[in-house]
């Protein structure tokens, strides 16, 4: 693009409303005066010619704006867009739109050789005007431009291309009064009462707003916080229907939980997809919706997740009976699950229940109270069923409450008056029937229908194409005595002399002594018998009669029992009895002694020790030492001569000496002996040691130690005077 143009350069360019030849060129440069402004300029060649030449900012805007779009084009690539992440459609619009303009502009500074602020004011001049050949939907989303906008727009793109994006709603939004009041709190008690109860007008709310914050609310602004009035009721209908709208799945959640759990709340598709068949299984019950001639029955239903097979049971009430006979129906059709998957119900953790699975080996799975989304396959069987085969049968009543009003509304409220359900919903089955006809729908209908879950399978031949391993149970009379019903809860009994009691009568065993606990089962088929296993169903003990309900002879049975008893105790007897001929008084006392005899030659190390002395104890060292001898007096030394020749025996000559020893005399002088050789340091044989105890414990000891001891003072006598 030439920004200098001679006259002729100027009338060439056949511009609308400009001179198309030189010399009227001429007489508009003369006339506006183009030769003496700054804008002009003498024109230099190589061979040194004249002239003038002019600036393309002389010419008039029009002519000048059409010139410039001759340089102006838009291009397919310009078209193109970045990205449009976290973007409203509103946002992506406007950003698409500018990117636009910014890319035809850029291109027009390239090619115009003018510089940036120039061509940039040039090119929304021409945009302005409608030169620029943009599409529509970009000049109705731009209506006007200018270079400072231009230069915006790319200081945001340098930084992230998504800045030119733009929202007035978005950024209008949640700068209300009721918004920003009370740093939000205002919104968070509008909605609170709105959640609360779903059914209150704008007005309650506003009524309820003004009792709490009151007349005026405080919001805060630029210049600080400022209290302004309550809104007016209108603004509150306003605000209350966009805050239900942007804030409903939040809503719902408080006001209707279940309805968020099924709407809204993301669930996994193809979450229970298993691995194996019989790998497991899922049981639910649900009342059914056709009614039967015997009254409204329980629908009962099982799936293996691996195969989508099923299997349906009607019964009376929801009991653990029924969940017993279902798994009975399963485990013979399908063989042993490795884990079932039921939810909290009464039937599903009765012992019953946990006692069948426990012998079978089955792992009980149990899913989180009020989460029947844990378990959402069988929960969809039970849907498919009362959809695609109850709602196709006589006596169908509706699967809810407003389905029933509208199966009632076919007949006239005279009609219906006093009529009883029976012939209001047309009820011809039997309870038998619906469940031969459960039975066809799940083995030639449901079994034969593609599954979107198996690919397009059907449930049949995911099932018949199994190769591996499945466990079975061959006897069904295995499964027969499983179920048998216990004694009372829990089926534990204590033998005693009398037998086992059950529900007031009294059963015989000779097999299980008395004092042992068992699990009684009754047998199905003869109410006067029981079967009697350990305590954890493991192991088979026998069987018990009850005469009154076998008929039998109670006196025979009797002599039958204790003959089996007698048996038993004789043969747990014989070696015991064998054993005890080997045993005699002194068995146990000898093997005691032996065992530990090896403890008499273990000796114990002396411990260091210091004397402990006290008061008292020093008191009584002092009363043990002997005391000091003094001379005696003329009569006590006369007295003791006297003594000492009464107590010389005489020794007639006719009579035989007697032994030393047995005399006082003799075991004084052996008590002296052995204390002499303990003084010396030799040690007493025990005999010697427990006698010389014995004697010096004895009054004759004592008397002749204090004669022994006086003697020598008194044969002296005291000493005379001078």
């Amino acid at each position: 693009m030439k920004l200098w143009h001679t006259a002729q350069d100027l009338a060439d360019l056949n511009l609308d409303g400009f001179p198309g030849t030189k010399r009227g060129v001429h007489k508009l440069i003369e006339r506006e005066g183009w030769a003496e402004t700054p804008l002009c300029r003498r024109r230099t060649g190589s061979l040194g010619g004249g002239g003038f030449e002019y600036h393309i900012d002389l010419l008039p805007l029009p002519q000048k704006l059409a010139y410039a779009a001759r340089f102006i084009s838009v291009e397919p690539d310009d078209f193109l867009c970045e990205t449009n992440e976290g973007l409203t459609t509103r946002e992506r619009t406007a950003r698409d739109a500018r990117l636009i303009v910014l890319k035809v502009a850029e291109r027009f500074h390239r090619q115009s050789g003018m510089g940036l602020a120039v061509s940039e004011h040039l090119f929304a001049q021409a945009y302005g005007a409608g030169q620029v050949a943009v599409p529509e939907w970009v000049h109705g989303e731009i209506t006007r431009l200018s270079r400072r906008t231009l230069s915006r727009w790319r200081s945001h793109m340098k930084r992230d291309l998504n800045r030119l994006g733009s929202d007035p709603a978005l950024a209008r939004k949640g700068k209300g009064i009721l918004d920003r009041a009370e740093q939000g709190r205002l919104r968070a008690w509008c909605l609170a009462l709105h959640a609360s109860n779903p059914f209150l007008a704008a007005k309650h709310i506003r009524t309820a707003a003004l009792q709490e914050f009151g007349l005026t609310v405080l919001i805060d602004g630029k210049k600080g916080q400022r209290r302004v009035a309550m809104p007016p009721l209108r603004t509150f209908q306003d605000a209350l229907k966009r805050w239900k709208e942007t804030h409903k799945n939040e809503l719902l959640k408080i006001t209707d939980p279940d309805a968020h759990k099924s709407t809204i709340r993301f669930a996994a598709s193809g979450a229970n997809r298993m691995d194996r068949l019989n790998q497991v299984w899922e049981i639910d019950a649900s009342p059914s919706d056709v009614m039967t001639l015997e009254g409204r029955k329980t629908l009962y239903a099982a799936i293996d997740l691996y195969s989508r097979r099923c299997q349906l049971l009607i019964t009376d009430t929801p009991r653990a009976a029924a969940v017993g006979l279902l798994l009975r129906k399963c485990l013979l059709a399908w063989g042993v699950p490795e884990i079932l998957k039921t939810d909290n119900g009464s039937d599903f953790v009765a012992k019953a229940t946990k006692r069948l699975l426990d012998a079978l080996g089955i792992e009980h799975d149990l899913s989180a109270p009020y989460s029947p989304e844990q378990k959402g396959t069988v929960e969809r069987l039970i849907g498919t069923f009362q959809r695609d085969c109850a709602a196709t049968l006589p006596g169908f009543i509706g699967h809810s409450v407003a389905d029933r009003k509208v199966i009632e509304a076919r007949k006239a409220f005279a009609q219906r008056l006093g009529t009883d359900d029976a012939k209001l919903f047309n009820v011809e089955m039997s309870a038998a029937e619906l469940q031969a006809e459960a039975d066809r729908w799940a083995i030639e209908q449901y079994a034969h229908t593609p599954h979107a879950g198996l690919k397009g399978k059907t449930p049949f031949e995911t099932a018949a194409a199994w190769t591996g391993d499945l466990l079975a149970i061959k006897d069904p009379g295995v499964l027969d005595v499983l179920l048998a019903p216990v004694a009372g809860s829990d089926g534990l009994r204590r033998v005693t002399k009398l037998g086992i009691r059950v529900d007031g009568a009294q059963y015989l065993t000779g097999d299980v002594m008395p004092g042992r606990s068992v699990l009684c089962r009754h047998n199905p088929d003869d109410l006067g018998r029981l079967w009697l296993f350990e305590p954890d169903g493991e192991t088979y003990l026998g069987e018990a009669l009850c005469p009154d309900l076998a008929g039998l002879d109670p006196a025979a049975t009797i002599a039958e029992v204790r003959a089996r008893q007698k048996a038993l105790e004789t043969e747990a007897l014989a070696d015991i009895r064998k054993a005890k001929r080997r045993i005699i008084p002194r068995t146990v006392a000898e093997a005691q002694r032996a065992a530990y005899q090896q403890n008499a030659d273990i000796l114990a190390f002396p411990k260091p020790s210091k004397p402990h002395e006290t008061p008292q104890s020093l008191a009584a060292k002092a009363a043990k030492q002997k005391p000091t001898a003094k001379p005696l007096s003329d009569r006590e030394a006369a007295t003791l001569d006297r003594l000492t020749q009464a107590q010389q025996p005489a020794t007639p000559a006719n009579l035989h000496a007697l032994n030393a020893t047995d005399t006082p005399e003799g075991r004084f002088q052996r008590a002296l002996q052995l204390e002499a050789r303990i003084a010396e340091g030799t040690t007493l044989s025990d005999r010697e040691a427990l006698w010389l105890t014995g004697y010096q414990a004895g009054a004759e000891y004592r008397a002749r130690k204090l004669l022994s001891e006086h003697a020598a003072p008194s044969i002296r006598g005291p000493r005379r005077p001078g």
